[in-house]
């Protein structure tokens, strides 16, 4: 809907409710407290560290943490752990970053697909269905709520993480911020400098839970089985 469509839309509701529309130039908004700001600030990353182990604990995730030297000998433990046998993973240049180019050259096609860019959704949408693992990258992982927060881009689109049956999302440490307004502003700033365009931002806080028949707690069920949060140290 254009501006100009969407100022008759709304005018014509004020019409009809028979009141003035509100304006926010005459009624600015104005926060009743800096919380969103204050809260966690001042933390260090180790203490972000101890806070995202607590928090993501709580909501059904196992948390790991790694030296970057180690990941890719603590990705086979996984895989092996959770005797994963179709992986999918993202096309990213990430791969270099976190030194793990050798361990993804070494990945047997037959055992491993992507989610490509230039792939149909269908067909992405398949793979992820198909998969029975998923090794994703998160851009930050929120401490206070053991949330990852994930943009959707052509490498690593939106069913990636939620068709899997089981879901690792690589975390650099230094990406552990106190809640989600730090992640918000730098996804703002991207979004607006043109750096990053996305249809959606994942807000993602381990498995999902339901806890509606019974009050009886059932871990996963509208989406992988069991998250892992693998954070590296280092970076």
């Amino acid at each position: 809907m254009d501006k100009a469509n969407r100022e008759a839309f709304l005018n014509n509701i004020a019409t009809h409710a028979k009141r003035p529309r509100h304006q926010l130039a005459n009624h600015p908004f104005k926060p009743l407290n800096n919380l969103p700001e204050s809260t966690l600030s001042g933390k260090t990353q180790d203490q972000l560290l101890a806070i995202a182990r607590h928090s993501s604990e709580e909501v059904h995730v196992d948390f790991r943490t790694t030296a970057k030297e180690n990941l890719a000998a603590a990705i086979n433990d996984y895989l092996q752990h959770k005797n994963i046998q179709h992986l999918i993973l993202p096309t990213t240049d990430l791969w270099q970053k976190f030194s793990l180019a050798d361990w993804q050259n070494q990945r047997s096609t037959e055992h491993t697909a992507y989610w490509e860019p230039r792939a149909d959704r269908q067909t992405n949408v398949q793979r992820a269905q198909n998969a029975d693992g998923a090794i994703g990258f998160a851009d930050f992982l929120l401490a206070e709520s053991g949330t990852i927060a994930v943009a959707t881009v052509p490498g690593q689109g939106r069913a990636f993480h939620f068709l899997p049956t089981h879901y690792l999302s690589i975390i650099p440490k230094s990406r552990i911020v106190p809640r989600s307004r730090q992640a918000m502003l730098y996804y703002e700033q991207k979004i607006k400098s043109g750096e990053l365009t996305t249809s959606n931002i994942n807000l993602i806080t381990g498995p999902s839970n339901s806890g509606d028949i019974e009050m009886v707690l059932v871990v996963g069920v509208h989406g992988p089985l069991d998250m892992t949060y693998m954070v590296v140290e280092d970076l």
